[in-house]
């Protein structure tokens, strides 16, 4: 049997990892400025997150979700503290795709209604609300039956008033930060203006904080910059450093129902040990402050370069728009600078590196950037 070739792959076998380190089978060492798409968010093989997840699969790797698991409660608790949601509830599942389905399925239950508001350049997964963002026709998804997606332009909020005016909408889904469409950011009064529509037209504010949650911005959450508070919010990626996991953080405003929503693998032991790990080391290493002190001189010096077009981003989120193509620059990184970097359509740099990034691997970086410019 083959592999199904879906994904370009680059001829690096990659067999461990530390820190914001990786190491290919014949030795050789990689700064890692990717993460994996942002999901190593606390560095690769951390110690603590290493221990609680092999003495959680020594112990039981999954059982029922029928059963009782505290570990899902503990890890409930402590995540509501971290985030600033502690009066919602969680529901976990095993990715973010799942996490967005699932997160519309709730807003149409709650409301019945049947279209979903979203925004051009936006990726949600391979869900509903996907839409195709950059010349890759892989992103493209079909919508599920019974559901209606309309896209509008990202901080526009007069067509988004137009809209929601129809009170047809069950919900919006929007990005704490675009990831996939290039690293562009909602405007911080266009989340609050968005905000105050969905409440006045009842319609389900959903943020997918997938890519942009988990401290990556340099808050919890990206959202959090506008002062607000969502009816869901999505997370995956970061949640559990690599380990498939996901999860919707839900409003008191929804009463759950048994049967309403299902999983076989989300919230399970291993995943929920691995993901509390996750949390304490956050809180040890104060990595959400580090991502933003080193995200914004990285930002800043980035700026600096007179090659690139244009830098956006908060925290370790960041985009480096050039005016040509990027393939040449993103090789010379990879196979002459050993930095690990990701991209956005044909002109898009994306950095997502762990939230362990320090300074000097930032200068770094910095340095090994200008040799391939």
């Amino acid at each position: 049997m083959t592999l199904f070739d879906v994904y370009p792959l680059f001829p690096i076998n990659i067999v461990s990892g530390k820190g914001c380190k990786v190491y290919d089978d014949k030795g050789t060492e990689y700064l890692d400025l990717y993460g994996g798409h942002a999901v190593i968010s606390i560095g690769h093989a951390h110690p603590v997150y290493v221990k609680a997840i092999s003495e959680q699969v020594a112990k039981l790797g999954f059982y029922s979700n029928s059963i009782v698991n505290t570990l899902q409660e503990d890890f409930a608790t402590e995540l509501g503290k971290a985030c600033g949601y502690e009066d919602y509830s969680l529901f976990l599942i095993s990715s973010g795709a799942e996490a967005n389905e699932n997160a519309l399925k709730l807003a149409s239950f709650h409301n019945g209604r049947k279209k979903v508001l979203s925004f051009k350049k936006s990726f949600h997964g391979r869900t509903s609300a996907a839409v195709k963002v950059t010349d890759i026709p892989s992103y493209v998804a079909p919508v599920n039956e019974g559901l209606e997606v309309v896209f509008v332009d990202l901080n526009d909020i007069e067509t988004v008033r137009k809209e929601l005016s129809s009170k047809e909408y069950s919900s919006v889904i929007i990005e704490g930060i675009q990831g996939v469409g290039g690293i562009m950011l909602p405007n911080d009064q266009f989340i609050r203006n968005l905000r105050e529509e969905c409440t006045k037209t009842e319609t389900i504010l959903i943020l997918d904080e997938i890519q942009s949650g988990y401290g990556r911005s340099g808050k919890f959450f990206a959202h959090q910059y506008a002062g607000i508070k969502p009816d869901i919010v999505t997370v995956a990626k970061g949640i559990c450093n690599g380990f498939p996991m996901g999860g919707i953080i839900i409003s008191p405003m929804f009463k759950a129902i048994h049967g309403q929503l299902g999983t076989t693998f989300g919230g399970n032991h291993l995943g929920c040990a691995g993901a509390l790990a996750v949390l304490t080391v956050f809180k040890e290493e104060n990595l959400i402050e580090n991502a933003l002190k080193v995200g914004n001189f990285l930002i800043e010096e980035l700026k600096k370069i007179p090659q690139i077009k244009e830098v956006r981003g908060r925290g370790l989120m960041i985009g480096l728009e050039f005016e040509q193509s990027v393939k040449d620059i993103r090789n010379k990184l990879l196979f002459d600078e050993k930095v690990f970097t990701g991209v956005a359509g044909a002109n898009i740099i994306r950095l997502l590196p762990p939230l362990s990034l320090s300074m000097s691997e930032a200068e770094d970086f910095i340095g090994r950037l200008k040799k391939c410019l």
